[in-house]
């Protein structure tokens, strides 16, 4: 038993004593890499203190040469500087002048230079506008001439159709007249045939059937069929093609104007005013015509533009229903209006406008527009009988002494000035 408990003790000290070595051992190889870090680091330490080192020199380098440039830079500016000055004095001894003399002096040659040159541009300017005003006072002047040139009122009902010759008027008779019964009654006009050389006349009071019948006679025309069916045919494309312009015509008169939110019947009867003619003068012009000056006149006087405009544009409506409804087109054209939800001052300026006393300002201006743009010299056509008349009551008056008289004066006057 002494034995084995030896025995036991010295195994386990043995034991203890390797376990304790081992230990020791693995301490020591972690003490080893604690101390190979602590190294790596220390040498990481210093290669980065040396490279610190260096850009710290090379700082320093760069530095010093900054400094020496910039006292470079200092030196040379002082001597530009001086040179400059050097320069500007042998000018001036040179020239004679002083810096504020030359300044002066190119100033004021470049003011002469820039004014020639401007004088140049208004004389061109100037040209061109006198050419264009030139051209324009001729246009305006062929046009009054040959408006009031024109022919006598009764062409606004009778509308003419040019014929290649004189064979086709047999053609449009037809077979025992069935043709022309037929084109009569397709589109409501009177189709005159008589002994006027390669052409026939359409007679209709309602300008959108002449107009109708016009294009259907042109097109029987040009295509050669003429037979009673392809009557109805061509008639009924000029009605869906006169529609659609009559349509287009008012859209675009009130696009023009800038009256927003009318009824599409009320625009179909605006574009139905384009075939209307009153005293020669077409009713759609004198519509935007009239809404036009209603608008200046109105924003002159401080009145609501918008009424003035609308008002002017539509103060004829009722023309394009005279001749189917009866009475005056001013109450009409209001009538009209008024079931199309038009605003109530607007319809009160169509009902007035040809009124001696009128409800409101808008009212007025809306009628004074409409006397400026009918009584506009070659706006409106007039009878020679008319004419003549005219003239004989003026001559009785003594009125041509006084103007011939003022004439005189006016002439003098001009030529003196």
């Amino acid at each position: 038993e002494r034995r084995a408990i030896i025995i036991e003790g010295k195994e386990e000290a043995l034991k203890f004593r390797t376990d304790a070595e081992a230990e020791i051992r693995e301490r020591r190889s972690e003490v080893q890499r604690t101390e190979q870090r602590i190294a790596n680091r220390q040498e990481n330490v210093e290669r980065r203190a040396t490279n610190l080192e260096r850009r710290e020199r090379k700082l320093s380098d760069k530095e010093k040469t900054v400094s020496e440039l910039e006292h470079s830079l200092t030196e040379l500016k002082a001597q530009q500087d001086a040179m400059r000055s050097e320069q500007l004095t042998k000018l001036e001894e040179i020239g004679q002048l002083s810096m504020s003399d030359a300044r002066n002096e190119l100033m004021y040659s470049a003011e002469q230079e820039i004014e020639h040159d401007l004088a140049i541009r208004y004389r061109d300017f100037e040209e061109q506008a006198r050419a264009e005003a030139n051209e324009k006072a001729r246009n305006i002047l062929a046009l009054a001439i040959h408006r009031f040139a024109a022919d006598v009122v009764s062409e606004a009902t009778v509308t003419t159709v040019q014929l290649p010759s004189d064979d086709m008027k047999g053609r449009l008779i037809g077979r025992e007249g069935r043709n022309i019964r037929a084109i009569e009654k397709a589109t409501g006009v009177d189709l005159i045939i008589d002994d006027t050389p390669e052409a026939v006349t359409l007679s209709c009071f309602d300008p959108v059937r002449r107009e109708i019948a016009r294009l259907a006679v042109t097109n029987l025309v040009s295509d050669g069929r003429i037979h009673p069916a392809r009557i109805e045919e061509m008639v009924g494309r000029s009605e869906k093609e006169v529609s659609e312009l009559i349509w287009k015509s008012g859209e675009e008169a009130a696009l023009e104007v800038g009256v927003r939110g009318l009824h599409p019947d009320i625009v179909r009867l605006l574009g139905r005013l384009k075939y209307r003619y009153s005293y020669g003068e077409n009713v759609l012009q004198h519509s935007i015509e009239v809404a036009h000056l209603s608008s200046m006149i109105a924003s002159e006087v401080g009145a609501n533009v918008k009424v003035a405009m609308a008002g002017g544009l539509l103060h004829d409506l009722g023309k394009a229903l005279s001749h189917e409804v009866e009475g005056p087109h001013a109450e009409i054209g209001a009538d009209i209006a008024s079931k199309h939800s038009v605003a109530k001052a607007v319809c009160t300026c169509i009902a007035e406008h040809h009124d001696d006393v009128m409800s409101s300002t808008e009212a007025f201006i809306v009628s004074a527009a409409d006397a400026i743009s009918a009584a506009r010299p070659g706006s409106r056509r007039d009878t020679a009988e008319n004419y003549i008349k005219r003239l004989q009551a003026w001559k009785k008056s003594g009125a041509h002494l006084t103007a011939w008289r003022s004439a005189t004066l006016f002439r003098r006057a001009a030529k003196c000035a």
